[in-house]
């Protein structure tokens, strides 16, 4: 499946924006907000647990929201409006297919085992499934990608800034990095979490006008459709058209790799063991809450998709040959673009203010991850053991800034490659794509073995390398594009993780059954069965609802686009 070719980099130098001291006030605001949330929420940082996992105390509507947001980096929001400028409505696919069903996965089935089993990271769950080799791997690799990724978000903001602003790359990325290190070495995962939900908002106010004067300008919904069938085909604004298998269309795609490869590989490897979002849910207060975390994340997820798909859309109709030869602007310009033509000053600092708000909360996802796991599943469980709890808070600070500090030489890194996007989801198929293999194996067969998991992690992970740096970098076997060999990539090591958990698991031995209680489907841990707390049994939070509720709305989502 070929996808597509997005990045929020080199911006055209014409897109300067005209600010002035206004949205430079709105800007300032809410860097001293930010700072205030960090100050505040570290009165409640008093433990370890209360530092990393937020005592585990909070209600599911802050953490559902801070789930949907630590997602929502800019890069997304630049790249999925570049995906539609290019491809117009396939982009819906991204988040119907792409997304909702592995959250409602996450949240019914993998959040009870997560949560049950009371550990602090999803590395930890992989310790008391098989043994300290699969965790020490797991724990390492998760680190090394939580640092390249946060430096993939620091990077991004410092071309995106330096274009719209004028400011110097090292400054936007010294400012973000300063402010991120700042807030969350103060308050912990709490200041990440509700500094998070304060950007989920910023992020909407700042998209919500481009939409909305975006739509006017071409004549509303139906101008805006009739213009692009006219300039680029009917099935430009469909989501299936063209998608038959045999069929040719500008994605590369057809309706079984979209729903195989997006909709289970790389989607599920993503969302249901990356624990820069399993540990906002791991953060609610019962279990309950923790289940409905990434369901109620799913229904604003939902209906992103058109706040960063239009933007694509009506840049395609103001801007016919958008990414051509004949234009000086690229697909990635289709934001900025709306916000220098459409936005007055003032609007226009909010949605400044919205862009770098994304940018710091997809890094501050990471870092707060990074500084967990490297603190509990690395340094106090094989380096520093034993020490009391106020050590590892004082160590989880000074992490905190080391991890940060390394995210901006990694953001550097991030410059070698000419689509950030694509960097990111070569980095998923590494890291993401193994690990959901061994807790899909593990979690459903009882005999995988304790020795299972390291090997299934180190056979999927060497495997989506050599296949990336050796038979596609190399040249061995032709794949179109980055986008495509990511996901060969992650098919590969799917598939290798998997054959060798089976190998390995029939010459030794399981782990007893009695150890396997609340680890594996169908058994159950004592933290499993407690009961819901008072309110939280209303049917209008039952996780199932809620679950089901989400992936028929996101069926139901598809119909217009499929007439």
């Amino acid at each position: 499946m070929q996808t597509p070719t997005y990045a929020p980099v080199n911006l055209a130098a014409e897109l300067r924006l005209p600010t002035n001291w206004l949205d430079y006030t709105i800007l300032g605001i809410y860097f001293v907000v930010v700072l205030g949330i960090g100050f505040a929420a570290r009165r409640s940082v008093k433990t370890s647990l209360d530092f990393f996992l937020s005592g585990r105390s909070l209600p599911a509507w802050v953490t559902g929201l801070a789930f949907v947001s630590a997602n929502l980096a800019a890069t997304e929001i630049l790249g999925m409006a570049a995906n539609s400028a290019q491809y117009g409505a396939y982009t819906v696919h991204w988040y119907w297919i792409g997304a909702i069903p592995a959250m409602v996965f996450l949240g019914l089935v993998m959040m009870p085992f997560y949560y049950g089993s009371k550990v602090r990271s999803v590395p930890e769950m992989l310790l008391l499934r098989f043994d300290k080799w699969a965790h020490l791997l797991s724990s390492v690799l998760f680190a090394f990608a939580a640092i390249l990724i946060a430096g993939v978000n620091l990077y991004a903001l410092a071309i995106v800034v330096e274009a719209l602003l004028g400011w110097p790359q090292w400054v936007a990325i010294v400012v973000a990095g300063a402010f991120v290190l700042a807030y969350i070495t103060l308050g912990g995962l709490s200041s990440a979490i509700y500094n998070e939900v304060l950007q989920f908002f910023v992020i909407l106010a700042a998209l919500i006008p481009i939409v909305v004067l975006g739509l006017k300008k071409v004549g509303g919904w139906d101008g805006l459709t009739d213009s692009l069938t006219k300039s680029h085909g009917a099935n430009f604004t469909t989501a299936w058209g063209g998608t038959g298998i045999g069929s040719v269309n500008p994605l590369g795609a057809n309706w079984l790799t979209i729903v195989l490869g997006l909709g289970f590989v790389l989607s599920f490897g993503y969302w249901t063991t990356n624990f820069a979002e399993v540990q906002r849910a791991l953060s609610a207060k019962n279990l309950s809450a923790a289940q409905r975390t990434p369901l109620i994340a799913a229904f604003p997820k939902i209906f992103i998709v058109f706040l960063v798909m239009i933007p694509g859309l009506v840049a395609a109709v103001l801007v016919p040959k958008i990414g051509t030869a004949d234009s000086d602007l690229q697909y990635n310009d289709a934001i900025p673009y709306l916000m220098e033509q459409l936005l007055p000053n003032g609007v226009l600092g909010i949605a400044v203010t919205g862009l770098l708000a994304a940018f710091m909360a997809g890094m501050a996802a990471n870092v707060s991850s990074f500084n967990t796991v490297f603190t509990n599943d690395i340094w106090a469980r094989y380096v520093v053991k034993g020490r009391d709890d106020a050590y590892y808070v004082r160590f989880g600070r000074l992490i905190t800034v080391i991890g940060v500090t390394a995210s901006v030489g990694t953001a550097f890194l991030a410059s070698s490659f000419s689509n950030i996007m694509s960097y990111l989801q070569t980095l998923f198929s590494f890291f993401n794509v193994p690990m959901f293999v061994v807790f899909i194996v593990g979690m459903f067969w009882k005999r995988a073995s304790a020795k299972s998991g390291f090997w299934g992690l180190l056979a999927g992970t060497v495997t989506a390398m050599v296949n990336y740096f050796w038979i596609y970098k190399q040249g061995i076997i032709d794949i179109p594009s980055d986008q495509g060999a990511n996901f060969v990539s992650a098919i590969a090591g799917f598939v290798a993780g998997a054959v060798v958990m089976v190998i390995v698991s029939l010459f030794t031995a399981p782990k007893p059954a009695e150890e396997l209680q609340g680890l594996v489907y169908g058994t159950r841990s004592p933290g499993m069965d407690e009961p819901p707390a008072v309110g939280d049994d209303a049917w209008y939070r039952k996780p199932a609802l809620l679950g089901w509720g989400a992936v028929i709305l996101a069926a139901a989502c598809y119909i217009p686009f499929s007439i």
